[in-house]
């Protein structure tokens, strides 16, 4: 496993009040694979909570993912909606788990809100 995998799984807790807005509650366990060997991730997801242990628990959902996507995702050159939809990874369980956690993810480089562009737009039409 990369370390900055790691850091990202180490700074989930003190990122979870601002990140995590839903009611979404429950464990979702995130299998990262290198092709030899998988290391398993739980997160506990409360609102606004996160708790990060590692072990093969039971969970509400499991996302499977290489170690490659993952490093590209936490860097946001990969959207994990996108990857999911391409079947470069899979996931099983509770969807909203995965939807919730996946806004702890970057944007991708040069991705703007677009209510932002929506503003902007119009303060060029006036």
């Amino acid at each position: 496993m990369t370390e900055a995998t790691q850091q990202f799984f180490a700074a989930l807790p003190a990122r979870a009040p601002e990140v995590l807005r839903s009611p979404a509650t429950g464990t979702l366990r995130i299998d990262l694979s290198d092709g030899q060997r998988t290391e398993h991730w739980l997160i506990r997801i409360r609102p606004g909570v996160v708790e990060v242990d590692q072990g093969m628990e039971h969970s509400d959902a499991t996302w499977y993912c290489s170690e490659d996507l993952f490093d590209r995702l936490i860097v946001g050159r990969v959207h994990a909606i996108s990857a999911l939809f391409r079947n470069d990874t899979a996931f099983s369980g509770d969807v909203v788990l995965f939807l919730a956690f996946r806004r702890f993810f970057p944007s991708p480089p040069g991705t703007r809100d677009p209510r932002e562009v929506a503003r902007e737009h119009a303060r060029w039409t006036r």
